[in-house]
């Protein structure tokens, strides 16, 4: 290589350089899109709409939810993936996409652990056991015997094999000793209305999916799966109330950037997020969706992770889950 030519190639890479610096210092300079692996009306999707109205205010660019829902997240995941580390696609996953997902599909075209980086744990989403309203259990009890009376002849919707609904029946049918069909939906949405439509019995939902219902009075709470009764559901026992001693189960509601996003741009979103979380308006809006506030370090979400991914690995090869 002559001299000139390595002055040009020296030349070039201090433009190349000195570009990408400007782009992330003047960013966002357009709109952000945070793609949802998830049914539009999901727990993560209501609540993903409600925090990014504030954070569009405060990075002075919108942020455009997109809904890419279908195989337990996979496709959507995918998509995040693979776009460019440049902090205009944000991914807005449940707990699953991450550390359950990846134990159920044999071959996925992503690794959950390495090709995204965290960008904060935003919420835990509450769940809860639910059946159509004019349903003839009225108890967690009333069901649990239902089924043992009838192995097999109940069923329960899911928004897919591998999705956190399919895992939290599968986990309480364990518990409680009982044989129920699964029915894969394509979302939690669905799958919820499934519910209210009377198509199937039940459900484990997070309680942001089936609030309007709810509210609407086209499914009934049996129990919620927290330790303790929530306020929003004051005269709603739990799942351990109920006679399923300690049986807990949540999920939660993360924000993920494809590996390789620039810090300064990953601490910008974590602050911007920080500030919509500590809004009082945003938050009354959040925790009446049935969400317990979080907000994290991009490593805090990290290892959280990690450590979920580890503890959902051997839950579901104990209890057999695989994708249908």
């Amino acid at each position: 290589m002559n001299t000139f030519t390595s002055r040009l190639l020296t030349v070039a890479s201090i433009l190349i350089f000195a570009c990408a610096a400007q782009a992330q210092s003047n960013y966002p300079n357009k709109p952000i899109k945070m793609i949802i692996p998830l049914a539009a009306g999901s727990a993560v999707d209501n609540a993903a709409r409600v925090l990014t109205q504030k954070m569009s205010l405060g990075l002075g660019q919108n942020i455009v939810i997109e809904n890419i829902p279908g195989s337990a997240g996979l496709i959507g995941a995918d998509r995040v993936a693979k776009a460019a580390p440049d902090g205009y696609t944000i991914g807005g996953f449940n707990d699953s996409i991450l550390t359950m997902v990846p134990h159920i599909y044999p071959r996925i075209p992503w690794n959950a652990l390495t090709d995204f980086d965290p960008l904060s744990l935003v919420a835990t989403i509450e769940w809860g056991l639910v059946v159509k309203i004019d349903s003839p259990y009225k108890t967690v009890g009333d069901f649990i015997a239902a089924a043992k009376a009838a192995p097999g002849k109940l069923n329960y919707s899911s928004g897919g094999s591998g999705s956190p609904q399919h895992l939290a029946m599968a986990l309480f049918a364990s518990r409680a000793n009982i044989d129920a069909m699964h029915v894969p939906y394509k979302g939690a949405t669905p799958a919820a209305v499934a519910v209210a439509a009377g198509e199937v019995h039940a459900s484990f939902q997070g309680l942001g999916t089936v609030t309007s219902l709810l509210q609407a009075n086209k499914v009934r709470l049996l129990a919620v799966s927290t330790t303790k009764r929530l306020a929003q559901y004051p005269d709603v026992p739990t799942v351990d109330e109920s006679g399923l001693k300690n049986f807990f189960f949540n999920s939660w509601f993360a924000m993920v950037v494809p590996a390789g996003t620039p810090k300064n741009i990953v601490e910008r979103l974590n602050a911007e997020m920080r500030k919509a979380l500590a809004d009082p308006e945003t938050r009354d809006k959040l925790v009446a969706l049935g969400v317990t506030l979080r907000g994290s370090s991009a490593p805090e979400l990290g290892a959280a992770t990690k450590e979920q991914f580890n503890l959902y690995h051997k839950l579901i090869q104990d209890n057999g889950i695989k994708a249908e």
